[in-house]
């Protein structure tokens, strides 16, 4: 099976042209310019292209990544079916990450070191935009 990749919206131009990865590199280098970017877009909306569209042209998912680039940290939430957010290790209260100037808030409990969140990125390109096992994942509760 040949892997489409994932689009990725982040900077301003991403709202007319969502970016593209369709490698470990290209997500690594992702990860990369978010944490290396500017403070108010340290998240970014990621969706899969292998799978489908809603009737109404919508993506049937969306997975949110932010990350951290002082506590080394970052949080992923996937919404399809139901809601989850990665589980955490560390509770340092509700993740406040910003993405294109907006507050984009995920639930304490919910931060994961970054290299697993470079690894659950991977893992969504890889396997088809299905929800990463390589982290533990919780029910959202907003």
């Amino acid at each position: 099976m040949r892997i489409k990749g994932l689009e990725v919206q982040f900077q301003p131009e991403h709202t007319r042209a969502p970016g593209q990865l369709s490698s470990a590199d290209d997500v690594d280098s992702f990860i990369d310019a978010l944490l290396n970017g500017r403070h108010d877009r340290n998240c970014a909306v990621v969706y899969s292209l292998d799978r489908p569209t809603l009737p109404s042209g919508y993506r049937d998912h969306e997975l949110a990544v932010g990350v951290d680039r002082i506590a080394r940290t970052g949080a992923l939430t996937l919404a399809d079916d139901e809601n989850l957010v990665s589980k955490g290790t560390v509770d340092r209260g509700i993740g406040e990450y910003m993405l294109l100037g907006h507050v984009r808030e995920f639930m304490p409990g919910s931060e994961i070191p970054i290299e697993n969140v470079r690894q659950a990125v991977k893992e969504f390109l890889e396997n088809g935009g299905r929800l990463p096992t390589c982290i533990e994942w919780q029910e959202e509760e907003f």
